[in-house]
């Protein structure tokens, strides 16, 4: 076995950090370093542990988990950072993603379950359920502004690489994308890098959802 999975989580609620570091520590390739309160304190723990995965609850008193994903997202190298909630998706998670967070999770997520979707994260995949991808999706078509500035974005880039993006924002991984442009998985993996840069994309989420702002995905 490899080094463990670094964790910090984040929330407010002592009870809460302290039911995710029993859950997490049951899993020996997962090791919760650090938990903290509220985002400033969250942002000072990355720095120090360097931890793979970030949980972030998103509503707390100081700096919120908005802010605090946004700053960790502006870092080098920065971890997969997870939106914590207790509701399926609402305009707080949407703009979680957009600042960069690599999905979220509700509190209420079975432990076997959270146990799992932590190794997805650090795995560099997206945490996000069909179901609250949709919804998601649909409230993010609903900003004027967003859809404008993603078509602005995509005019810029070449047939190809709307195509990945038009993948990206279906949800498929680097092999169903390779499979449908006959491409190899590296020059999809190729592709999806360059995207991200000319996009200012944090992730393949974020990707996504600028598809879908653009048109480039159907309702």
């Amino acid at each position: 076995m490899g080094d463990p999975i670094r964790v910090v989580v984040v929330d407010d609620e002592p009870m809460v950090c302290a039911h995710l570091r029993t859950i997490l520590g049951s899993a020996e390739d997962i090791e919760v370093v650090d938990d903290a309160q509220d985002g400033a304190a969250a942002v000072e723990s990355v720095v120090r542990h360097r931890p793979h995965v970030v949980l972030m609850d998103l509503r707390m008193p100081g700096v919120d988990g908005l802010t605090g994903i946004e700053r960790i997202c502006k870092l080098p190298d920065p971890p997969a950072v997870v939106a914590l909630t207790t509701f399926d998706a609402d305009k707080y998670v949407l703009r979680a993603l957009r600042a960069g967070a690599a999905g979220f999770l509700v509190k209420s997520t079975p432990p076997g379950d959270l146990i799992g979707l932590v190794r997805v994260a650090a795995d560099g995949h997206t945490v996000l359920s069909q179901e609250a991808k949709k919804r998601l999706l649909a409230a993010s078509g609903d900003e004027q502004s967003s859809r404008q500035r993603a078509v602005a974005l995509v005019r810029d880039l070449t047939e190809r690489e709307v195509e990945v993006l038009t993948c990206l924002g279906q949800g498929m991984s680097n092999a169903q994308i390779a499979e449908r442009l006959y491409l190899s998985e590296a020059t999809v993996k190729s592709y999806v890098s360059r995207l991200l840069v000319k996009l200012s994309c944090s992730n393949r989420l974020q990707a996504g959802l600028l598809a879908y702002d653009a048109g480039l995905v159907p309702r």
